[in-house]
């Protein structure tokens, strides 16, 4: 059978050969499936229309607003009045005006994606910029393969859920509830931008966390399996909705799920909860210094039968030796002047015995961990902390010590210990209908999103596992709103950090949208279709207000977060955030160093993205992070150039190997030396989605 196939593949080659490379990797599938694990239809590779790439002869395109393919035979004529003409195997040959087509891509079609700057907020010193990328987001975890492969420590996404409400396209297409295929379709979408997304996690330790609801949380979580075969998974419920969503016929959903991957030595990081989480600040336990209960008389153990002297103001004096137990009452005591001997009596009169010895005794005093009660002369009672205890307020669980004039110990009561929650949060702050549209509300008034996460839930989740990491790489490729980087910034105002967001989200318009801007002649590209999609219209207004704790009109945020640190949203923050297009380079442009422009904030990126940037090609040019040799020849002053500087990237701008490695040898130690720009091309030669 398989050498069956094998020959009409042949066959199909001679006619067809990229037709014949598809149904080989579809049939390496099929053999690869067994009747265990998720089996799914793998579908075709997607199809994404590149908006803005400069249409050539040879490309595969669309006419804008149509669903047939053809590929450009010729382009004749100049500027606005170029024309091109087509052809297909499935429709008769036709000649279209070049501004009225869109180039196709193919998912296994290798693209060179560049980025374009479209504006900056800079209010975080030298802390590294967030960076939000309007891209089709297979193609820009794509691009991020060269800047950070393996370097990102968390990945959150919100995916669609795939509910049959047209809350998302394949090949262009909204996928609604009609589609027999569209569970596939969706594990074939998801699948891609996983195997993609498990590229860029660092595999020594990191964490990807995946929401989704009741409509393919089975299918997603097998899935989450076979692609991270070897790390942790685990799946918590949040309470999203007090109220729940409306289910025809159905229970009323108020929670939705979120899948935790743990990779590497990743692990869930206790938090100090609250009590919206069920946990309870509780007083630091003081015990009693005389024993109770079971062998706590002298002859239990009758070393630890001994006075205590006290003075008349309370405090101790010293701690008298064990008395044995041939001595009986009464006691011949050697007592300091001015002070009252205590030795322990039981209520009904017997001798009894401490806790501690004599010498734990006064280390514990010394320590600040013992304290007389009430000052009652020869009744006087004695409390301490036992080791558990002491051992917390010493390794800071307890926050910082407090102390009185005389050194013990004072806190009225202990800061909550950090916890781990059991896999279900029923937390007030989770709310999306109070936490989420709300929020949105205020920061671009006016503008809507359908069903925004609470803010607090995504910082949540993130806490639990960079928490550890003030330096963590985070990165959302279902970006929506931007309430991940919103939350990373939060984070970072609590502890101090210099945590990085990489949010990527496209310009789409809902199914509603496009069929009434295509009502009133518009497409695609164009600039009034285009202002009113996802990207433009809420991810970037949303985050520059809460940086600049101004909306979008310029009247300063109105409230307060309310949550963990509450502060004025007219605060902002104190970071730096860079907002850039996706572009798609021509790879011979690239090569020959005519599309630097493009290439360098991915350079820059790669570096940290973190204070200059080298946007201009001359000679070279090195910044506190990164250094750029444009010039081989002036390998020698260049190298002088990077003398003291903690430069984490190197790029080397020549064709061949025998002068990259010479110039390699003289690179400081450490520093990740790149050529340019051939390893920034065969990054983009192959593709790894399926």
């Amino acid at each position: 059978m398989a050498s069956q196939l094998e020959a009409l593949v042949s066959r199909v080659a001679e006619l067809d050969a990229k037709l014949a490379s598809d149904i080989t990797l579809q049939l390496k599938h099929a053999a690869r499936d067994k009747e265990f694990g998720l089996v799914f239809n793998r579908h075709l590779p997607e199809m994404v229309e590149l908006y803005g790439r400069a249409v050539r002869r040879g490309d595969k395109v669309r006419v804008i607003g149509e669903q047939q393919l053809y590929i450009v035979k010729l382009i004749r004529g100049r500027g606005s009045e170029r024309v091109a003409e087509l052809m297909s195997a499935t429709a008769e040959p036709r000649e279209v005006p070049v501004t009225e087509l869109v180039v196709i891509a193919d998912f296994d079609d290798p693209v060179y994606p560049g980025l374009r700057s479209t504006g900056r907020i800079e209010r975080g010193g030298d802390k590294p910029f967030h960076t939000v990328i309007n891209a089709e987001n297979f193609h820009a975890l794509r691009a991020l393969q060269f800047s950070h492969h393996g370097k990102v420590d968390c990945i959150y996404i919100d995916p669609p859920y795939n509910t049959g409400a047209k809350d998302w396209k394949y090949n262009n297409d909204y996928v609604d509830g009609e589609d027999a295929y569209r569970h596939s379709k969706w594990l074939s979408f998801m699948e891609r931008r996983l195997i993609e997304a498990k590229g860029l996690l660092n595999p020594n330790k990191s964490a990807l966390i995946v929401t989704i609801d009741e409509k393919e949380v089975h299918r997603l979580g097998l899935l989450l399996g076979q692609v991270f075969p070897t790390a942790t998974i685990q799946m918590v419920s949040i309470a999203i909705n007090p109220s729940g969503v409306s289910r025809k016929r159905e229970f009323r959903r108020s929670d939705e799920y979120a899948f935790f991957v743990l990779i590497g030595d990743a692990e869930i990081a206790p938090q100090p909860l609250g009590e919206e989480w069920g946990f309870e600040s509780k007083p630091l336990y003081w015990r009693g210094l005389q024993r109770a209960g079971s062998n706590s008389l002298r002859e239990d153990r009758p070393n630890l039968f001994y006075p205590i002297y006290v003075r008349e103001d309370g405090t101790i004096h010293s701690f008298g030796e064990s008395i044995p137990a041939t001595d009986t009452s009464p006691f011949s005591l050697k007592i300091p002047e001015g002070c009252v001997a205590v030795l322990p009596f039981n209520s009904h009169g017997k001798a009894a015995r401490w806790q501690l010895s004599r010498v734990a005794a006064e280390q514990a005093m010394s320590g600040g961990f013992l304290k007389t009660g009430t000052y009652r002369g020869e009744n006087t009672t004695f409390k301490y902390l036992a080791k558990g205890e002491r051992d917390k307020l010493i390794s800071g669980v307890f926050g910082e010590i407090r102390r009185d004039s005389s050194g013990v110990v004072d806190m009225k009561e202990a800061e909550i210990q950090p916890s781990i929650p059991l896999t279900q949060w029923d937390v007030a702050a989770h709310n999306a209908s109070a936490y989420g549209t709300p929020l949105l509300t205020k920061l671009i008034p006016g503008r809507k999103f359908p069903f925004p996460k609470s803010l607090y839930a995504v910082e949540d989740c993130l806490r639990f596992v960079i928490s550890d990491n003030p330096n963590a790489v985070v990165l959302d490729f279902f970006g929506g709103s931007g309430t991940t980087a919103h939350a990373v910034m939060r984070l970072n105002r609590q502890d101090g950090g210099r945590r990085q967001a990489i949010i990527v989200t496209n310009n789409e318009v809902s199914a509603e949208e496009q069929k009434a801007l295509r009502a009133q002649g518009l497409k695609p590209g164009d600039e009034d279709w285009e202002k009113w999609g996802i990207c433009e219209y809420i991810t970037k207004p949303r985050i520059a207000a809460a940086v600049n704790g101004v909306d979008h009109t310029g009247a300063p945020l109105k409230g307060d977060y309310a949550y963990w640190d509450k502060f004025p949203l007219a605060e902002g923050f104190s970071d730096n955030v860079e907002f850039f297009d996706l572009t798609y380079e021509d790879a011979e442009r690239v090569g020959l160093g005519h599309a630097y422009e493009a290439v360098s904030p991915l350079l820059w990126m790669r570096a940290g993205a973190t204070g200059e940037r080298i946007d201009i090609a001359e000679g070279f040019a090195v910044t506190d992070t990164y250094a750029v040799l444009f010039n081989p020849d002036r390998w020698k002053p260049f190298t002088t150039a990077l003398r003291g500087k903690d430069i984490r990237c190197v790029y080397v701008v020549t064709d061949t190997d025998a002068v990259f490695n010479s110039v390699k040898e003289h690179m400081p130690v450490g520093a990740d030396t790149v050529r340019l720009y051939e390893d920034f091309l065969s990054t983009f030669k192959f593709t790894t989605g399926s």
